[in-house]
């Protein structure tokens, strides 16, 4: 069997979805996340060996967003489809550090300071749900439609 020569196969780039407005969607996203995560910890410092307040409430303060986010973007409706991409993974995804957080972890653990390194491993990690669950449970109460008073939904 020989193929056709008037036949021409369809360009592997025809059929590929778009990838790059998505990707660089997210760089974009993370830059102006990483941009101000570097802003507060500039404008929050810690000294080494105490507790790295900026870290935690980062990290707190972005995954409450995140729920807030996901949960407002599930209740919409369709957003467009480069909104998850940008607002989520690349602004809340690059100003959230949970790699700060684990050397914070070991810096204090290497200083000798255990005890402030277990608060903040498993307190950071505590407070990063519950503000997640808060995010969602606030956003939706915000985003539910309201009903006049005394009519039924």
């Amino acid at each position: 069997m020989t193929a056709d020569p008037a036949v021409r196969p369809v360009s592997r780039s025809l059929t590929r979805p778009r990838v790059w407005d998505v990707t660089l969607t997210i760089a974009a996203g993370g830059a102006l996340g990483a941009l101000a995560r570097y802003a507060v910890s500039i404008a929050w410092p810690h000294a080494p060996g105490t507790f790295p307040w900026a870290t935690f409430a980062i990290n707190v303060v972005g995954c409450l967003l995140i729920g807030s986010l996901m949960a407002v973007l599930a209740e919409v409706g369709r957003p467009h489809r480069l909104v998850r991409p940008f607002l989520g993974v690349g602004v809340l995804g690059g100003f959230t550090t949970f790699s700060t957080y684990t050397v914070d972890v070991e810096r204090l653990i290497s200083a000798g300071h255990p005890q402030l390194a277990l608060a903040d491993l498993f307190g950071t990690l505590a407070a990063a749900l519950i503000a997640v669950q808060i995010g969602i449970v606030a956003a939706r109460l915000l985003t539910r439609p309201r009903t006049p008073r005394g009519t039924r939904p």
